[in-house]
């Protein structure tokens, strides 16, 4: 603990001195508490040593496209006109009648002192051309070593006679909410620009399956898409993607992806070119309260198996019903973090997965495809067709046990039985849990179906065993998923 000192003062002191000794206590004690706020928010007095330490590794990005000249323009003037060769020549002066260079900027930032360099795949997405500008003034043109779609990342090299300034990756997931982060880039051309901010929410989705977005208030404009978020040590945290606006321009509102993924995809598009995401081969669909109360699970967690086609995990003996509860030792959330984490997986690597199956839990060990060789699996995607007669009404549902006519009018293969649903009352659950006609009914309560009487017998056993709700396995056009329906009382 810090001693207070011992001050000598006078016995007798003037008014003024009085006065002076007075200002100069509060003014000490301003000061003060002024350094323990500042201490325990961590508020910077300056971005100005760390703007200066990262700079040289973030650069510009400009893309050349050769655009093809349009072959549908109506012709200006009409054929044959006196005027056509003048307008002719007037458009192809100005780059109109033949191909044209477009130009686009971004940003991006080296992460290796021999050339290597991040920014977003839609920065360079169908450029012919590629220039770096780097921040000591000097350009280099770079190739393009890979790139993903799906995380929106792509690596470029550039070859320098000399080791380049880079900075290093951070781990995101120690990012908090309210954390100071700075941004820099090339926002509407304004090079190597930077802003300053705070963490505003962790975690943010916005359309892909593999999405961890950093949100932060720092600005972010056209032009700063794959540009570094860093942390107060200098360390990416995040590639600055995306931006919530009504206008266009930043409101403060801005996504970065998360660097923990960003190091993932950054490492194999080095060492293959293109990405290597696990693949589990399952359908899948969160678990909601009343599917977790109809299954007997303690509560909606984890990821509903709703199809297994060949593959990974049919060979495992995964079944369609399952809950997996536990992937390579980590508990799963929902679908989304099932996804993420499998796709972060080795490819070829044998993993335990527990499921929930039949009111108690078991292992199944399997080994991971890879995804980019299983995204093109088709699946019948026929469309339902029409009304069959002679139906009986259930839970909200006319209903039809399949023959081969409904089989052929509604695409379902050949073999596959079940309860044709033939029209669904509005104003029912099951419409507003969204069945509707066309949609086919393969199980009941995780046991197959192929008559009302199953179905019926089904409901009575969940009411039997004091259950809300039944479960249901519908399938739509080859997709499945399942629903829960209140059995009544």
């Amino acid at each position: 603990m810090t001693q207070a000192r011992a001050v000598s003062l006078p016995l007798r002191m003037s008014r003024t001195d009085l006065r002076a000794l007075f200002l100069a206590l509060i003014a000490t004690v301003a000061l003060m508490f002024q350094s323990v706020a500042a201490e325990a928010r961590g508020a910077p007095e300056t971005f100005a040593d760390l703007a200066e330490k990262v700079s040289p590794a973030v650069v510009n990005i400009t893309t050349t496209t050769v655009v093809e000249a349009s072959t549908d323009q109506q012709p200006i003037v009409p054929e044959g006109s006196p005027f056509e060769d003048f307008f002719r020549d007037f458009m192809d002066r100005n780059g109109q009648g033949g191909p044209r260079r477009s130009q686009a900027l971004g940003s991006g930032f080296v992460i290796s002192e021999d050339g290597y360099i991040v920014t977003n795949n839609h920065v360079i997405e169908g450029a012919d051309e590629i220039e770096i500008e780097f921040f000591e003034g000097f350009t280099l043109p770079a190739k393009l070593v890979g790139t993903d779609p799906k995380t929106d990342i792509a690596v470029l090299k550039v070859d320098s006679d000399k080791p380049l300034k880079f900075v290093p990756f951070g781990d995101s997931d120690v990012a908090r909410v309210g954390d100071w982060v700075m941004a820099m880039g090339n926002p509407l051309g304004q090079g190597f620009s930077v802003s300053a901010g705070i963490v505003s929410q962790r975690g943010r989705a916005l359309s892909g399956a593999y999405d961890d977005y950093i949100q932060t208030d720092a600005a972010i404009n056209r032009g700063n898409s794959g540009g570094p978020l860093f942390n107060m040590d200098g360390q990416v945290i995040g590639v600055n993607t995306a931006i919530l606006s009504p206008n266009g321009g930043s409101i403060g509102i801005g996504f970065s992806m998360a660097s923990n993924v960003v190091s993932k995809v950054v490492d194999q598009l080095k060492e293959f070119g293109e990405t290597r995401r696990g693949w589990l081969g399952v359908r899948i669909q969160d678990v909601t309260d009343d599917v977790a109360e109809a299954m007997g699970l303690d509560a909606a967690k984890g990821a509903l198996v709703t199809d297994v086609p060949e593959g990974p995990s049919k060979e495992a003996g995964i079944e369609s019903g399952d809950v997996i509860l536990s992937f390579d030792g980590k508990d799963v959330k929902d679908t989304r973090e099932l996804v993420r984490t499998v796709g972060e997986t080795e490819v070829g690597k044998a993993v335990r997965i527990v499921v929930f199956r039949d009111g108690k839990t078991q292992t199944l060990m399997v080994t991971l495809g890879r995804r980019e060789e299983a995204e093109n699996t088709a699946f019948p995607e026929d469309n339902p067709a029409a009304e069959a007669p002679e139906t009986v009404q259930m839970m909200g549902m006319t209903l039809q046990p399949l023959d081969d006519t409904l089989r052929e009018q509604l695409g379902v293969s050949a073999g596959t039985d079940g309860l044709a649903v033939v029209e669904v009352d509005e104003t029912s659950e099951a419409y507003t849990k969204g069945l509707r006609a066309g949609d086919v009914i393969t199980e009941a309560g995780q046991q197959k179906v192929t008559s009302l009487s199953d179905l019926e017998a089904r409901v009575d056993e969940a009411k039997e065993a004091g259950r809300k709700t039944v479960l249901l396995l519908v399938r739509r056009a080859g997709e499945p998923r399942f629903v829960a329906l209140g059995v009544g009382e």
